[in-house]
């Protein structure tokens, strides 16, 4: 993409960030976990969330969605500041968040499932769409959430939330789990999406899987981005990231 410099000397892209993240603070009850949160995702992009559990990472997608009790800082979706809105509300500017849990109702059918949600905004997804996507939810359809693979209940989880009309999405450890031949289909389909028009934001701890599908990569350790390192760019500072992970 190309860059131009700012009266500060700092790089500006020419394309507005669809969501700017700024100072994010966050609490569960009294415990301070996010300690001012930055980064920028451009309209289209995949990026990831990567380092060691309990850095932060979930955290970050759960402010970002209006879920979490407490909250500072500023989240801007389109010009639009969301630091003060209800989940409800955020979720009408076109976020959707599919937690690590997947939230998939047990005592109801993969129909019922998918058709629960209400289409909060144009340009949600029909069946047949999600159906092209995911072969596998067609072939389930009457079948409850209890009777689902894993990598079922994952494309369910994806496919719900591209029913309500959200651009931009937010993934939570969408590989953790699976198989690897669904590992793969994931991939597949996050490609495909950003190909589509989507923007994603995946928490990974799989940073193999991430360089598959990401155009960038954010490390979060003890509640802050502590450095990003572009996809291109990942054998290059592999022993560095290496020692962000732990791995």
């Amino acid at each position: 993409m190309l860059t131009k410099t700012t009266a500060a000397g700092q790089p500006a892209t020419e394309t507005a960030p669809l969501l700017k993240v700024r100072g994010l603070e966050a609490w569960y009850g009294e415990s301070h976990v996010l300690h001012g949160i930055d980064f920028d995702v451009a309209p289209g992009e995949v990026v990831t969330l990567l380092g060691r559990n309990g850095a932060g990472k979930t955290t970050t997608l759960k402010s970002i969605m209006g879920v979490m009790g407490k909250r500072r800082g500023s989240v801007v979706l389109e010009g639009t500041e969301t630091i003060a809105l209800p989940s409800r509300a955020i979720a009408r500017l076109g976020i959707g968040y599919v937690p690590e849990e997947r939230g998939i109702y047990a005592s109801l059918s993969v129909e019922e499932n998918l058709l629960l949600p209400p289409q909060v905004r144009p340009g949600g997804l029909s069946l047949e769409q999600i159906f092209e996507l995911f072969p596998n939810i067609k072939e389930r359809l009457k079948s409850q959430g209890t009777k689902l693979s894993g990598g079922e209940q994952q494309m369910l989880a994806i496919g719900r939330i591209l029913r309500t009309g959200a651009r931009l999405l937010l993934l939570d450890e969408p590989t953790e789990g699976l198989a690897p031949v669904i590992i793969e289909q994931i991939g597949r389909t996050i490609a495909r999406l950003k190909r589509e028009g989507f923007t994603i934001i995946l928490v990974e701890q799989n940073f193999r899987f991430a360089a598959t599908v990401a155009d960038r990569h954010y490390v979060v350790e003890q509640g802050k981005v502590i450095d990003m390192i572009p996809n291109d760019e990942l054998d290059a500072n592999i022993d560095k990231l290496h020692s962000y992970l732990g791995v």
